[in-house]
């Protein structure tokens, strides 16, 4: 196990054991301990009262952040004719079909999402084994395998978020920088907490969700009181 830096123990000992924070509350904290010299992402771990092995408990989606994440996101879109040139006009780092699909055999990958038209999975599909591990797959279910080429290139910049749950049943996604706003914060993780409550499977009994944590990149984890997010 890696040993924690002085910094990181300093501020995880200004954390009170066992309290679980109210949203805002929980997120000055996060800003306040946040130890790195550049702007932290900022981190959510929601764990989910599902099983992830059964088929219709695997949650997964995106979701379009009101204020985004903060960072820059590099797309690339595999697309021919009037998308290609749609997916230009939208702010696409690359578009190509063949190609682009070449270039990414032959080992290019700086990039953070790839989008693709319907008609262009035969050629993405054959890079499967090197978009798939990396979570870089087009994928319909969360909106980067379409004809609508403009408005998903958009959303992604803009600051579209996929997230998935793990085998442990917890939800990882990247809400925002430490040098946002708290309100912008908050809202952006409401965002993301009303639409997993509208994905919530019929047959996941219990409580759907159970411990929510917000930490920096190189921060401690802060507890939120979930009830706090809805109010």
């Amino acid at each position: 196990m890696a040993k924690k830096g002085k910094k990181y123990l300093a501020s995880k000992a200004k954390v009170e054991p066992l309290k679980k924070y109210p949203l805002m509350d929980g997120l000055s904290l996060v800003k306040e301990l946040a130890p790195a010299n550049f702007d932290e992402s900022v981190d959510i771990a929601i764990r989910l009262g599902v099983d992830p092995r059964q088929a219709d408990q695997n949650v997964r989606g995106a979701v379009l952040l009101p204020h985004g994440t903060g960072k820059k996101v590099r797309v690339v879109v595999f697309a021919k004719g009037e998308k290609e040139k749609e997916a230009r006009d939208a702010g696409a780092d690359e578009v190509g079909a063949e190609d682009l699909a070449k270039k990414i055999s032959d080992g290019w990958l700086d990039f953070d999402k790839a989008v693709a038209t319907p008609d262009m999975m035969g050629v993405v599909g054959k890079l499967g084994r090197v978009l798939g591990p990396r979570g870089l797959m087009p994928n319909p279910k969360v909106g980067t395998v379409t004809f609508d080429i403009g408005k998903a290139v958009h959303d992604i910049k803009a600051g579209k978020v996929d997230f998935r749950v793990e085998k442990a049943g917890i939800i990882h996604a990247s809400v925002g920088k430490a040098s946002f706003e708290v309100e912008k914060l908050g809202e952006n993780i409401r965002a993301l907490v009303e639409l997993l409550n509208r994905m919530k499977p019929s047959s996941s009994k219990g409580i759907y969700m159970s411990t929510m944590t917000v930490s920096s990149t190189m921060g401690p984890g802060v507890d939120i009181d979930i009830a706090s997010v809805k109010e």
